[in-house]
């Protein structure tokens, strides 16, 4: 598979790019190897250098920078949970499938959840510069992702990819505050009124 080829369909073209996806047999370890493992990278990777490098400026109490140990330790962590997370959105598509007069199939689950997550993986390219971490914002669009890839990759009926998407969309967002609570639980991040090297 051509990653570069399959980003730019899935993001500039995202209804043809589905028809396509639904018509392969790429096998989950073989998504996780080619795709997942590579773009989940972006954000943690960003986040070590944009939080322990660049440093985080805090308005009214100054700026400082994570140390690097804290910073890779969460960074490790966000990216394994990250992992996890998007087979666990694929399970919870396959198993809303028949609510929604959909088909069961967790290859073409799978493959819903690792893509429409493309535009917020690589989203997380800002939070380099951790002040602009905002523009994370535009990783939103896989939403629209979720939304047009379920008739096309679950069978569903168009008139209940709504609903469809509303659910996935709420079991997405347990999901990612499970993950944040987790992460926060295995690292520990200085508070702003601790001693903290200036910039």
């Amino acid at each position: 598979m051509d990653m570069v080829g399959r980003i730019k369909g899935i993001l500039l073209k995202p209804s043809q790019e589905w028809e396509v996806v639904a018509g392969e047999t790429t096998g989950i370890a073989d998504l996780y190897k080619s795709y997942v493992l590579i773009l989940a990278a972006i954000g943690p990777v960003a986040a070590v250098i944009g939080t322990s490098i660049v440093g985080i400026r805090v308005p009214f109490v100054g700026s400082y920078r994570v140390p690097i140990t804290t910073a890779i330790a969460s960074g490790v962590v966000q990216y394994v949970l990250t992992l996890v997370g998007v087979y666990v959105l694929a399970f919870i598509i396959d198993a809303l499938a028949p609510t929604f007069s959909g088909q069961k199939n967790m290859n073409q689950a799978f493959k819903l959840a690792a893509y429409s997550h493309t535009p917020g993986w690589l989203a997380g390219i800002f939070i380099i510069i951790p002040a602009l971490g905002i523009l994370g914002i535009v990783g939103l669009y896989g939403l629209y992702l979720l939304y047009a890839g379920l008739p096309v990759l679950m069978k569903s009926p168009r008139e209940k990819s709504m609903g469809y998407t509303i659910a996935v969309i709420i079991a997405a967002i347990v999901i990612f505050v499970l993950i944040g609570m987790v992460s926060r639980v295995f690292v520990s991040y200085p508070t702003p009124g601790a001693h903290m090297p200036g910039m």
